[in-house]
Formats: C-alpha cells, structure tokens, sequence
C-alpha cells in the first residue's frame, strides 16, 4: 500500500508540474496516437497468443536474460516480491535513470517470475500443468511490457536531442491485488512535455488455471456482458457529475462523436479485493486530462445473473 501511495503521489506532483501548459494540437494528436496504437498492440498480441506459446517460449526466456539495461546495470535480483508462496514473484529487471536541466526519467521496468517448484513433482500433475501455464503467461506479459518500456525510452533518447525540449517520463508498477484466485500487476506510464498523460496496463493471471484473464473469462457463455457494465458506467458517470461539479465525463454531449459508448474486449480491467470487477480507462479516453486515469467498480447486483 505504502509504495501504491508513493507511486501516486509522484505522478499526481508530475501532472501539477506540467498541468499549467496546455497541450497544443501536434502534441494531443501524437497523444492519442500513441495511445491507439498500444490499443492496437495489445489487441494483435491477443491473436497471436496462441502462437507465441507454441513457437516463443524459449526465445522468449532468451530475450529476458539479454534484456539490456541503458543504465548500465541490470537490477534483476532487486525487489523481489514474494507472491503467493511458490507461484509468482515480481522482479525489477530494469532500472533507467536519467536527469538534467531538462530532461528527466525513472524507469522502473518489472518482471514476473514463475516459481518451478511444482513443476518436478509428478503428484501433483495439475499443479505441475497450472505451474506450466503461469511460466508461459508470465513470458507473454514481460514480452509485452519489454515492448513498452523500449518504445518510451526510446522516444526519452530522442528527445533529449532536443535542446529547447523538456521531457519528464516514468514507469512504475504495483501488484494491485493478490488472492487465492487472481494475480494482478498494474503497469504505470507517465508522459510529460509541456502537459502530462497517464496510461496504465493491467496483468491479471488466473491462478487456479495459470491462464491469463480476459473479460470475458468472467462470464457465462454467450452472455451479454458489454451492454449491462457500459451503461452502469455511465449511469456512475452521470451521478457523479451531478454530486460534484468538478467532475466531467463525455457523456451525453451535443457532439455525439465525442460521447462514451461501450467497453469493448479489450477494455483494461481487474478484480479487486471484494472480488469486484473495477473497469480502468487511460487519461483523455473517456473525460478530459484533468480528470486522470478513472475507473469504475461494478455493482455485483449488475452482473449478477451472468457472472460465473
């Protein structure tokens, strides 16, 4: 809880820093371009999944052993968070820091580790085969997060080429939740020139199967999922501008394109500790940047007679 607080207490000082400057229009279509596009990226990686797992696995662990550190070192063994007893740890694998007059970086890249212990032991054959399925969704997840992070410091070198530029970039992460059932690390991403945008990853692995966890896991087959949660959302949407005036969602505008309609597939999403579905949006996706990075935790009573 105390390194969550921290973590958000250093964003919330980065958007106070940067929020005075508005972002001009380049920079906000660059924004959600970027955004888009790991939209996109993590929708593609869902249909390669499967792929991956047949063909990538040892390349994989190859590429997390090679990751290089532009630091200089490579923090594998530091942090190491038991999860779980033998199931998952978090490591920090890569560490990128950065400052000067105008330029600024805490990098803080994690990794998820598998423990193998069950893996050997043949009376346990499900737990071995559970075991199996976390390694491979474990190497899925930190490919995924290794693609991220190399695109933000990659963009970090460039712009330090700028000498009239100011740049302010972390990453940061937090295991959100952990029960019998549900493991979940939260990726943070924060970007500032000029003004600051948020954008957050949600990992959840399925422990009793070692699968990674989509949406529709949670639900009955064939069951209309999207319909009830978005219009829950925009029902708390709606309260909660009406109870604060400071409060804005894009919801029944006059400009219909800008409105908020539906969650998709794809929309980030965890379980929380009262094992309620919290649905997460990124800064600028459903209401302006002042407003953050918003989530919604869904009623029990809305999803009651389809959830599993």
């Amino acid at each position: 809880m105390a390194e969550r607080k921290q973590s958000q207490e250093t964003i919330e000082m980065m958007k106070e820093k940067y929020g005075q400057v508005e972002m001009t229009t380049e920079q906000m279509d660059r924004m959600k371009s970027r955004m888009e596009k790991a939209r996109q990226d993590k929708r593609g990686q869902k249909k390669k999944r499967m792929l991956r797992r047949i063909n990538a696995a040892a390349a994989a662990v190859a590429a997390f052993i090679l990751l290089p550190n532009l630091s200089g070192d490579v923090a594998y063994a530091m942090g190491r968070i038991p999860v779980l007893g033998k199931l998952v740890e978090v490591v920090t694998f890569r560490d990128y820091q950065y400052e000067s007059e105008r330029h600024k970086a805490d990098i803080q890249v994690p990794e998820l580790v598998a423990d193998d212990a069950l893996s050997s032991d043949t009376d346990h054959t499900e737990d071995a085969q559970v075991q199996e399925n976390i390694k491979k969704t474990t190497e899925e997840i930190n490919a995924e997060i290794q693609k991220i992070s190399d695109q933000i410091v990659t963009e970090f070198e460039e712009n330090k080429k700028d000498e009239e530029g100011y740049q302010d970039v972390m990453i940061k992460h937090e295991v959100i939740n952990t029960t019998q059932d549900y493991f979940t690390l939260k990726l943070i991403c924060f970007q500032a020139s000029g003004s600051g945008a948020e954008w957050d990853y949600f990992y959840t692995i399925d422990l009793n199967t070692g699968e990674r966890l989509e949406l529709k896991n949670l639900f009955k087959d064939g069951a209309d999922y999207i319909t009830p949660i978005s219009e829950n959302i925009k029902e708390q949407m709606r309260q909660q501008m009406k109870e604060d005036d400071m409060m804005c969602y894009w919801v029944d505008e006059d400009i219909e394109a800008m409105n908020f309609k539906s969650i998709t597939d794809d929309t980030s999403f965890y379980i929380n500790a009262q094992n309620h579905i919290v649905i997460a949006f990124d800064e600028y996706e459903v209401a302006p940047g002042y407003m953050g990075c918003v989530e919604f935790e869904i009623p029990d009573a809305v999803i009651a007679d389809i959830r599993k």
